[in-house]
């Protein structure tokens, strides 16, 4: 196999991500990294129920896809990204100008903010606002459809400018997301280059580094330190036993962790605080895995439903990218990168579930076309 032929990005890299974190979390937990302890062997067997389902989901977006006909082409299936796409609206410079556009508004939202949220726990506390969510997903967007359909290598320069200033609100899921996201398109829209997964690669893993030892050294009520390795280790043990904790308890309050996804944005509640109140009884925004939401309310139903779902959605958005590409291929990076980050946090965002929802009717439309 030529190495141009590897699909790098394709869903099953959301299970290499999977293994590779709990790697990271068995290390933390047994090795009693700040008193963490090992998990039991029903937490893996939910976790491997996950990941079975999640390639039940790519097999079956496979069998849609080879009953698709052979001669398929961009020209074959057009849906509302084509239509916005064509526009006379769609233009480099009025890309340009809402990448510019997202950089203000951040740039705005920092300096009223009076300071850096990522040198600072009480800043860090207030600083993922309602304008940093509008300007973030300005961002996000604006920017991987720039590299997808207008690519030049002097736009990295706004990538790097749009990913330090969200890296100053101190949140780091959110800066990774972003640069994978980058990554991503930049592979698909140059060919498979791998130069640039060779590059920006090693960077993520820094970035993702700095950014979350900075933001954890500089919260004031925190009494004790860690190097970065470890930080990684502790973050990612702490999160698989959150995940234990779920699995081992009846919850109490059913349907209030959903209520809360739909709801948080309008009432700046971030669910994974309901998350952590509801197990931990106090105030504590906590990460939980991909699979700890859906088995907190539904348990290996709904966690079945999800990673099913998500498999099979991803595996198709995939399969038109490479036939479409352009805009198709910002799309796909978008919700690619952001269930990467999903592999810690959970899926607690309700922008990413609009963005499914979307991405259903999208995959619906084209098969609906192509019968």
């Amino acid at each position: 196999m030529k190495i141009k032929e590897l699909d790098v990005f394709s869903p099953l890299v959301v299970l290499v991500v999977i293994l590779f974190y709990l790697l990271f979390a068995v290390i933390g937990t047994e090795f009693s990294m700040r008193g963490l302890k090992p998990v039991s062997g029903l937490t893996y067997i939910y976790i491997l129920f996950g990941i079975l389902i999640f390639l039940v989901g790519i097999i079956l977006g496979k069998v849609v896809e080879r009953r698709m006909p052979q001669n398929l082409n961009s020209e074959s299936f057009r849906t509302f990204l084509d239509f916005i796409q064509d526009s006379r609206f769609f233009s480099e410079k009025i890309i340009l100008l809402l990448v510019f556009l997202a950089i203000i508004l951040e740039s705005v939202n920092l300096y009223l903010m009076g300071g850096i949220p990522l040198l600072s726990g009480m800043l860090k506390a207030r600083a993922f606002n309602n304008l940093t969510e509008i300007s973030y997903i300005i961002f996000l967007l604006s920017v991987n459809v720039l590299m997808a359909c207008f690519f030049k290598k002097k736009y990295f320069f706004l990538v790097i400018l749009g990913v330090v200033l969200f890296a100053a609100t101190g949140y780091r899921a959110t800066t990774i997301a972003l640069v994978v996201s980058i990554l991503i398109t930049t592979f698909y829209s140059t060919g498979k280059r791998f130069r640039y997964f060779l590059i920006i690669a090693p960077l993520i893993i820094i970035l993702g580094l700095i950014v979350g030892y900075i933001a954890c050294i500089s919260i004031e009520w925190q009494q004790w330190s860690i190097d970065p390795m470890s930080l990684v280790l502790v973050r990612a043990g702490f999160t698989l036993t959150v995940l234990e904790k779920i699995i081992y308890m009846n919850n109490p309050n059913q349907g209030q962790l959903i209520y809360h996804i739909l709801t948080g944005f309008y009432y700046s509640i971030d669910p994974r605080l309901i998350l952590g109140q509801s197990i931990f009884k106090y105030n504590l925004s906590i990460t939980s895995t991909i699979f700890g939401p859906a088995i907190w309310e539904g348990d290996y139903l709904l966690l079945g439903l999800q990673m099913l779902f998500l498999g099979w959605i991803l595996e198709l958005l995939n399969f038109f990218q490479h036939i479409k590409n352009r805009i198709y291929i910002a799309f796909y990076s978008v919700g690619l990168a952001h269930t990467i980050v999903w592999v810690e946090t959970g899926p607690t965002d309700l922008a990413l579930w609009i963005y499914y929802f979307i991405a259903l009717i999208l995959v619906l439309i084209l098969i609906k076309q192509i019968k």
